[in-house]
């Protein structure tokens, strides 16, 4: 798999507000930058002010042409993650999800939208979880960086933004997600009929409990 980074491995987030329509805009497909949306507020902002940022790669391979929606995919955090008004999550802890229908109805040759459903503790606890997918690396190239010190590792999304588009985050893909959606990211093609992730690629995720974020839909504290 090839992909695509900006000078120091870093990939940018820009934050859009639009105050009218709170419509995201995409980023410079040149670029290769994230561009990220924030509307005015609504559910949306409500469940991201509950969300914590993860960091987890995956274990499974996944490869568009060969799964089908209902398949099974997994994840492993590399950070320990504290979810607000949650259990501790400690590093090495296994992401469950599952291939789904895209819901963003992106126009393109491939699209492979998941979504993650739980995470399973070595205690054998299993906690229901909403997570979106605010950003996609190279994990090979992420730990090189962090041995240098880098910026590059440093958190990209800003708890606020509730609409994330990365335009060739893997060389000839496309990223879309939304906070409000109940998937966690589409990845979309309009280069090739096919989408590959492989156990190189990292993703950074906007995380809370799953109940947290059904209380702030309905409009609850």
């Amino acid at each position: 798999m090839s992909f695509k980074f900006p000078t120091a491995l870093a990939i940018a987030i820009v934050l859009i507000a639009v105050p009218s329509s709170g419509l995201a805009q995409t980023g410079d497909a040149q670029s290769g930058q994230a561009a990220q949306s924030a509307s005015s507020p609504s559910s949306a902002t409500q469940e991201a002010a509950k969300m914590v940022s993860a960091e987890a790669v995956f274990t499974t391979e996944i490869d568009s042409r060969k799964t089908h929606p209902g398949a099974e995919f997994q994840a492993k955090l590399l950070k320990k993650v504290r979810l607000e008004n949650g259990p501790e999550l400690p590093v090495g802890t296994v992401l469950v999800g599952k291939i789904v229908s895209d819901d963003t109805q992106s126009a393109g040759l491939a699209k492979l939208a998941l979504k993650f459903t739980q995470a399973n503790l070595k205690s054998g606890q299993t906690v229901p979880i909403r997570a979106t997918i605010v950003n996609v690396y190279n994990v090979p190239d992420r730990v090189e960086a962090s041995q240098y010190g880098t910026a590059a590792v440093s958190e990209s999304w800003d708890h606020q933004a509730t609409a994330i588009d990365q335009i060739d985050v893997i060389s000839g893909v496309d990223l879309h997600s939304n906070i409000a959606s109940s998937n966690s990211g589409v990845f979309v093609s309009t280069k090739k009929n096919d989408i590959k992730l492989s156990k190189s690629v990292g993703l950074e995720l906007a995380m809370a409990p799953q109940a947290a974020t059904d209380q702030a839909s309905s409009g609850g504290e």
